[in-house]
C-alpha cells in the first residue's frame, strides 16, 4: 500500500473510497516484489501493478468485490498448466495478495490515511497488518510510529515489530510464534516500511558524474555531487542532482550523514583526492565504495592506501575499477555499468548473463521456493481465497 502512498494520499484527501491489493508474499519468478500494489477507486480508476500484467484483471475484480462488500480478501495466484492465459502467473511464480478496503465507513480509515500521508511526506513510516491469526485480529493494522509500543497484548507486539522493521527498513512477511503473541498458533504479519531514500554521493564533477547522477535518480537515490573545484561543481552542470557541494571530498564525507544503505562513487581518479577520501570511505559501514580509473591507476591507488594503513579486509571492499564489464565507452554507458554493479551488490546478483544461466531470476525465501517446486510438480493444492475480517 505504501508503494502508492503519494497517489493514495491524494485519493484519501479527496474523500474517495478505494481498495488496495498488496503483494504480501512471492515465490519463484514472480514479477513484482512484496509491497507492490494495485488500487481501484469506486469509479473504477486503477493505479499501480501487482504482477506486471499476469493477473491484473483478476486482482482488479477482487478490488471491486472488496469495495462492494467491505471485507478484505487474501488470495494466492500461481501458475496454471491447463491454460497459460488463465488467471495465474505464466512465468511460473506464486504471489499472495491482500486486498484491503479503505472506505469512508471502514474502522481503519483514519489509520490508513495517516500512514499514507506520512509516507507521502517522506517521513519514516511503517504499516503492519495481520494476515494470519485469530479471527478477531485478522486484518488488524498498525501505523508506526504514531501508536505506542508495548508488549502486553498481541497488538502491542504488532506495534513493536513494526517499529523494529522501521529501524531496519524493508518490507516483509513475518511469522511470530505463539509464545511471543499470546495467540494460539501465533501470528503472521505483513509489514511495509517507507524511509527516506538512500544516499548516493558522487565525488568528482566530471561528465561521467552527470550521467551517473541521472542513473542514481532512476534507482531512487538521493544524489549528491561533491568536488573541491567551484568552477566544475555547479548546479548548471548537474541539474538532476539533489545537492551540489563544493568541498574537499574527504572533509565532506567525514562531516556528512551516511548509513548502511549509502553508496559512494569516486570518479576523481586523482591521488590527492582519492587517497584521503577512500581511506575514510573504506572504514565506514556503507553499502558500496567504487572508484574510477585504469588498472594501473588502481594498482597505484591500492599501494598508496596500504601506505596509509588500510588492511586487506578494508581494501577488499573497494570496487575498482568501478562498474561491471559492459564494454562501456560513453559516460551514459559507464553510468549504466556502475548502476548495474550497485544493483547486483544490493540484490545479490552475479552480473552474469541470464541466457544460459541456471541462477534464479528472482530470489525468494526457501519456503516459497519449495512451494513453487511443489506447484511445478502438480503436488500443491489449488489456490485458495480466505476472507479477512
Amino acid at each position: 500500500m505504501l508503494d502508492l502512498a503519494a497517489e493514495l494520499s491524494k485519493w484519501a484527501e479527496e474523500g474517495r473510497d478505494f481498495a488496495v491489493a498488496t503483494v504480501v508474499s512471492v515465490g519463484g519468478s514472480a514479477p513484482r516484489p512484496p509491497g507492490a500494489a494495485l488500487a481501484v477507486d469506486s469509479a473504477g480508476t486503477a493505479i499501480g501493478s501487482v504482477s506486471g500484467g499476469c493477473v491484473e484483471g483478476a486482482v482488479y475484480d477482487l478490488c471491486v468485490q472488496v469495495l462492494d462488500d467491505g471485507e478484505p480478501v487474501l488470495e494466492t495466484f500461481g501458475y496454471s498448466d491447463e491454460d497459460a492465459f488463465a488467471v495465474g502467473l505464466t512465468c511460473g511464480g506464486v504471489i499472495q495478495i491482500l486486498v484491503t478496503p479503505v472506505t469512508r465507513d471502514a474502522p481503519d480509515r483514519e489509520l490508513y490515511e495517516a500512514a499514507l500521508a506520512s509516507a507521502a511526506r517522506g517521513e519514516p513510516t511503517a504499516l503492519a497488518r495481520v494476515i494470519r491469526g485469530p479471527a478477531e485480529l485478522l486484518g488488524t493494522a498498525v501505523h508506526a510510529p504514531d501508536q505506542g509500543r508495548g508488549a502486553g497484548t498481541p497488538v502491542d507486539r504488532v506495534t513493536a515489530e513494526a517499529l523494529a522493521m522501521l529501524t531496519a527498513g524493508g518490507t516483509r512477511t513475518l511469522d511470530i510464534p505463539e509464545d511471543g503473541t499470546q495467540c494460539p498458533g501465533g501470528l503472521t504479519l505483513f509489514i511495509e516500511t517507507r524511509v527516506p531514500p538512500p544516499r548516493m554521493i558522487v565525488f568528482g564533477a566530471i561528465d561521467f558524474a552527470a550521467a551517473l547522477v541521472r542513473a542514481g535518480k532512476l534507482l531512487g537515490y538521493h544524489v549528491t555531487v561533491c568536488d573541491a573545484r567551484p568552477v566544475f561543481a555547479t548546479r548548471a552542470r548537474f541539474p538532476d542532482a539533489d545537492e551540489v557541494v563544493v568541498d574537499w571530498p574527504d572533509r565532506y564525507l567525514r562531516s556528512t550523514e551516511t548509513d548502511a544503505r549509502t553508496v559512494l562513487c569516486v570518479l576523481t581518479h586523482d591521488a590527492k583526492f582519492d587517497v584521503p577520501l577512500l581511506e575514510a570511505a573504506l572504514r565506514m559501514p556503507v553499502a558500496y565504495v567504487g572508484a574510477m580509473g585504469s588498472r594501473r591507476t588502481h594498482a597505484d591507488r591500492e599501494r598508496r592506501l596500504r601506505e596509509v594503513g588500510l588492511e586487506d579486509a578494508e581494501l577488499a571492499r573497494l570496487r575498482s575499477p568501478i562498474g561491471l564489464d559492459l564494454g562501456a565507452r560513453t559516460p551514459e554507458e559507464t553510468a549504466l555499468s556502475i548502476a548495474a554493479e550497485i544493483v547486483a551488490l544490493r540484490r545479490g546478483g552475479t552480473g552474469t548473463p541470464l541466457t544460459g544461466s541456471e541462477t534464479p531470476i528472482h530470489r525468494g525465501t526457501a519456503e516459497w521456493a519449495a512451494l513453487t517446486a511443489a506447484i511445478t510438480a502438480e503436488e500443491a493444492p489449488a489456490p485458495e481465497s480466505a476472507k479477512v475480517a
